[in-house]
C-alpha cells in the first residue's frame, strides 16, 4: 500500500518562503500526476498546483509567479517551493497522486496534510 507522506509546513511571517516535500512509501505508478492543494477553514479543498508525469504543470492563478512545484521521480517525491507568501496562503496542504486509465480515476492517494500559517 502506497502512502503520501508530506513534510515541511510550519509558521512564516509575510513575504517568506517555505518548501513542502511529498514522498511516497513505495513505488507509485510512474505516468501519475502529482498534486498540491490546500483547504483554509471554511474553506473548499483547492487544487494549488499539478504536474504531469512528463512535467507540465498548472497553477492557480492566485499562486502563479510565486509557488513552483516539481517532482522527482527516482525519489517518488514532490515538492511545492513557495516564495513570498502572504496571510491568504494560510491553510492545511495536501499532496496527491492520481493518473486516469481510459477516462477511469485511478490509484487515488492523499497524504494527511501538513499546516503552513503565514503571519502577517
Amino acid at each position: 500500500q502506497v502512502q503520501l507522506v508530506e513534510s515541511g509546513g510550519g509558521l512564516v511571517q509575510a513575504g517568506g518562503s517555505v518548501r513542502l516535500s511529498c514522498s511516497a512509501s513505495g513505488s507509485p505508478p510512474s505516468r501519475n500526476v502529482l498534486a498540491w492543494y490546500r483547504q483554509a477553514p471554511g474553506m473548499p479543498r483547492e487544487l494549488v498546483a499539478d504536474i504531469t508525469a512528463s512535467g507540465r504543470t498548472e497553477y492557480v492563478d492566485s499562486v502563479k509567479g510565486r509557488f513552483t512545484i516539481s517532482r522527482d521521480n527516482a525519489k517518488h517525491a514532490v515538492y511545492l517551493q513557495m516564495n513570498s507568501l502572504k496571510p491568504e496562503d494560510t491553510a492545511v496542504y495536501y499532496c496527491r497522486s492520481y493518473y486516469y486509465l481510459r477516462g477511469s480515476l485511478q490509484s487515488d492517494l492523499w497524504g494527511q496534510g501538513t499546516q503552513v500559517t503565514v503571519s502577517s
